[in-house]
């Protein structure tokens, strides 16, 4: 029997893999890996496929320098600039996602943290939220505290979100203005506020695919059970810009690898889904089974309305998982 065969049974019976299971998946062939992937994700999570929706709350002039990022100051880019957007602004899309389908709505700011009052003026906007649409509530607001952390579980928050960008071995190669135990810090104190987090990365910055399985096995660890899986999108004016955009199959790769890894998580395609020729659907079918629908902070996603069409045709069923 072939070695990637073999680990499948062994994570169909339940048991974890570590990483040199891991690094000898990828010699598999890549149609029967991304096969065996598919097979563990619908006996872990069926055909449920968790959507959700992000608005660009907070934009532009941000102190840190993560070098994939459009809105960080320290880089010359068409991103735009605003504070806190209005309640009125949020709700409104809000009730417009959930009218059209998207179970989750996610608030996103830039910057290294929102200050006290900012929290506040968040925390009065997802009240107006919660009152005005049938949505869950999610949260990306940088390195807060937990006691932050639980005024906004107070005011409707279900999840945090805050990922790690890459391995620990990877990431001073990508940001030097916090740490990776910054970040593990959050989603800490998240959790010890009583919420759920999202955490996970991005592919194709310079990384190996041991830096990507490090990362899987680390939110793997803090118990994290929705993982993003963004594939870069190389914005002029970032250090990345030149950065080659990473083949398909390597993608589809990543996520077959990642389902093995993490069999009972919500594995989301998000930033740079758009620049895939099929929106994601051959890794729909390869492990993962969630994505952000609709446009992403500075750059265009897949539509609401394309990805229903494709959930529906997957034979998936749009529904909250691991809420």
């Amino acid at each position: 029997m072939l070695a990637h065969e073999i680990i499948k049974g062994r994570v169909l019976a339940g048991e974890s893999i570590g990483k040199t299971e891991a690094l000898e998946l990828c010699a598999a062939p890549l149609d029967e890996l991304c096969a065996a992937a598919d097979v563990i994700r619908w006996k872990f999570c069926g055909s449920a496929f968790d959507l959700c929706s992000i608005i660009n709350a907070k934009s532009g002039r941000c102190p840190e320098n993560c070098k994939f990022c459009a809105q960080s100051a320290h880089y010359h880019t068409n991103a735009e600039e605003y504070p806190l957007l209005p309640a009125g602004d949020m709700v409104a899309l809000a009730k417009h996602n959930a009218e059209n389908g998207i179970l989750r709505f996610s608030l996103v700011t830039s910057g290294e943290r929102l200050t006290d009052a900012e929290v506040d003026e968040v925390c009065e906007r997802v009240r107006e939220i919660r009152k005005n649409a049938k949505i869950s509530v999610c949260v990306s607001l940088g390195l807060l505290s937990e006691e932050q952390f639980r005024r906004l579980k107070e005011a409707g928050v279900e999840r945090v979100h805050n990922n790690l960008e890459t391995s620990r071995r990877f990431f001073p190669q990508v940001c030097t203005t916090h740490k990776y135990d910054d970040k593990i810090a959050v989603l800490k104190a998240a959790q010890n506020a009583g919420l759920s987090v999202c955490s996970g990365g991005i592919i194709g910055l310079g990384e190996s695919m041991e830096d990507r399985i490090d990362m899987a096995l680390e939110v793997r660890s803090l118990g994290v059970r929705s993982v993003p899986l963004n594939v870069l999108n190389p914005i002029p004016g970032t250090p990345f810009e030149h950065n080659e955009k990473l083949p398909y199959d390597e993608i589809r790769k990543t996520a077959a690898i990642f389902r093995f890894l993490l069999p009972n998580a919500s594995i989301r395609l998000a930033g740079g889904r758009g620049l895939m020729s099929d929106k994601g659907k051959a890794c729909f079918q390869s492990g993962a089974n969630a994505a952000i629908s609709g446009d992403m902070l500075t750059t265009t996603g897949v539509t609401i309305e394309e990805d229903m069409k494709i959930v529906k045709k997957l034979g998936y069923e749009p529904q909250l998982w691991n809420a």
